[in-house]
């Protein structure tokens, strides 16, 4: 799976590549700001957006829908990743067309799995829609 990871915390994204690439056998091109992953998306063509709410700049909810305007993007599944997940946050991020949102500090050990079910969760949810 291609995944475009956008985060702004070096550690964070070091840490999620490794636990994407290294133990679950993802692509991932990892972008350190909204901007940056404007510029490359549609280049790489992921299969998932994994987004961080909180960056300077433009946040995870601009970068969204910014992203969402490009050609061939706006299909594309995203989950957030905040530090401070709350209901009304979570429904916000949710209601803007994210399929999840999970919380830092994440297990690195279980990241990919995660993210692999819940695409196929999505997946199973489009499909029951369209009969």
């Amino acid at each position: 799976m291609r995944v475009l990871h956008v985060e702004d915390d070096e550690d964070i994204r070091a840490v999620t590549e490794i636990a994407l690439v290294q133990l679950s056998g993802f692509q991932v091109l990892s972008c350190e700001s909204g901007q940056q992953a404007l510029t490359q998306a549609e280049r790489f063509a992921p299969q998932l957006i994994l987004l961080d709410v909180m960056m300077p700049q433009m946040d995870g909810l601009q970068t969204l829908a910014a992203l969402r305007q490009l050609p061939g993007l706006a299909g594309v599944p995203v989950i957030f990743m905040t530090a401070r997940l709350q209901e009304a946050e979570q429904q916000r991020y949710l209601s803007a067309g994210a399929i999840a949102v999970i919380e830092k500090p994440f297990d690195p050990l279980t990241l990919g799995t995660q993210l692999r079910e819940l695409c196929q969760t999505k997946l199973a949810d489009s499909r029951l829609s369209d009969v």
